[in-house]
């Protein structure tokens, strides 16, 4: 279940590269994919625990 979650926060992520591109490259800092890696590791954690998060509010709501 968590692979498949985080298979598709990556094409979440995926589909905003673009952008984040963009503002990067505007700044004067190139997208390097291979130094991007532990970046986009870092966001797939940040998005496991706000789901995880939004997971857990939704069951404490439940059970009210």
């Amino acid at each position: 279940m968590e692979q498949q979650r985080n298979m598709q926060f990556l094409q979440l992520a995926m589909q905003h590269l673009p952008e984040a591109k963009a503002l990067l490259e505007s700044s004067g800092v190139p997208l390097d994919m291979s130094k991007a890696q532990p970046v986009l590791e870092l966001l797939m954690k940040v998005m496991n625990d706000a789901y995880e998060l939004g997971r857990r509010e939704a069951l404490a709501e439940q059970a009210k």
